[in-house]
């Protein structure tokens, strides 16, 4: 393991910065939060500009070193983030370009990379949200395509997408595992319906998604038949071992305000929160460190994150919540109001312990994969 960036890797940052400078001045006022049309164009937008400045290819090409520098640089500078774009730049795209056949990667990459199209996760259901190998949509093979019917639900932007990494079950005989398989579903297939949800915070980002007898290719399958587990466990691997990366430099930053505005109102008095925000600090300092642990060792291993992605989310999910908890401390009564993006992201924070696996299923990961304990009953 190397924590240090080699020449090469600086001169891609120092060039990156300067582009970022020149850049974002140029971007038009961003769209109002509840606005997915709008933010999908906003995002689209600035994916293309990435594009077209060389940096589209990033999280596909560049190594993962290199996608850690550009996640890092990109938050620093206060670029937009991939937005409506995070499920297919940030997960269905590696998954397609790790598992895809040359084909498959012909057709969504490019399109993913330039902006030209949104992908949302249809993983969860009603009945199978931590527990995802209990899931009971269905797929029948009809010919040259699946026919698919059930239920999902916490989808990312299926209001706006174009596709949909979907999981079904394939043969409901199989051990739960064995069983399913990874499909890409075009958003506007027949029998597709979404149903906005609003979450506590007042957004819409998720959706409910119904499947009613929806045709979806055979050759939209990733991977074999009935070994779309191993398939998601990839998708996983990236979700819980990169795709936080330049949250955690947007929580550092977060905690520098935090701290300059208990300066400000007299809040840095209280030796309790000063101890508190310099054990975040640390805490935040350290899962950086583990981030870029975690990008050495896939950069080792072909790039697939391992288990150290849900070491990074088991602990990321709660500093995230405790570093929330402690600006609403500084804000004080303001923290009630739901118009200060502190309340709202202290709201969200809530979610981070159960989105992207529990930290009940990360504890039994690490339990089976890194202690060698037996696997719960």
């Amino acid at each position: 393991m190397d924590l240090a960036y080699t020449a090469a890797e600086e001169e891609f940052r120092a060039r990156l910065r300067d582009w970022l400078a020149d850049a974002l001045p140029t971007l038009p006022p961003p769209p109002p939060a509840g606005d997915w049309p709008a933010r999908r164009a906003y995002d689209s937008d600035w994916q293309r500009r990435l594009y077209d400045a060389g940096y589209g290819n990033v999280h596909r090409d560049a190594s993962p070193t290199l996608r850690l520098i550009f996640l890092e640089e990109t938050e620093k500078a206060g670029a937009p983030y991939v937005g409506a774009n995070f499920v297919g730049l940030l997960h269905a795209g590696p998954t397609i370009a790790a598992e895809g056949t040359p084909e498959q990667r012909e057709r969504w990459l490019g399109p993913i990379l330039r902006g030209e199209a949104i992908w949302c996760q249809g993983f969860s259901e009603p009945e199978a949200g931590s527990d995802l190998a209990s899931l009971r949509t269905k797929a029948v093979r009809d010919g040259d395509a699946y026919v698919v019917t059930g239920q999902k639900i916490w989808t990312s932007h299926a209001e706006v997408a174009d596709w949909c990494e979907l999981l079904v079950r394939t043969d409901p005989g199989a051990p739960r595992h064995r069983g399913i398989t990874w499909l890409a579903m075009p958003m506007d297939a027949p029998g597709v319906t979404v149903r906005p949800l609003r979450t506590l915070a007042g957004s819409a980002e998720f959706a409910e998604v119904f499947l009613d007898e929806v045709r979806v290719p055979a050759a939209n399958r990733v991977g074999e038949e009935n070994d779309g587990w191993r398939v998601t466990m990839v998708t996983l691997s990236f979700e819980r071992g990169t795709a936080f990366a330049g949250e955690v430099v947007a929580c550092r930053r977060t905690l520098d305000e935090v701290a300059a505005r208990a300066r400000a109102n007299g809040r840095w008095d209280d030796p309790v929160l000063r101890r508190g925000l310099g054990r975040l600090h640390a805490e935040f300092t350290a899962l950086w460190r583990l981030v870029q642990w975690n990008v050495s060792e896939a950069a080792a291993i072909g790039g697939v994150p391992g288990t150290g992605g849900s070491v990074f989310k088991l602990r990321y999910s709660q500093a995230r919540q405790e570093l929330y908890d402690a600006a609403a401390e500084v804000l004080g009564p303001g923290a009630l109001d739901l118009s200060v993006p502190w309340t709202r992201e202290r709201l969200s924070s809530l979610s981070y312990t159960i989105a992207a696996g529990t930290s009940q299923i990360q504890r039994n990961i690490l339990a089976e994969r890194v202690l060698g304990l037996p696997k719960g009953r």
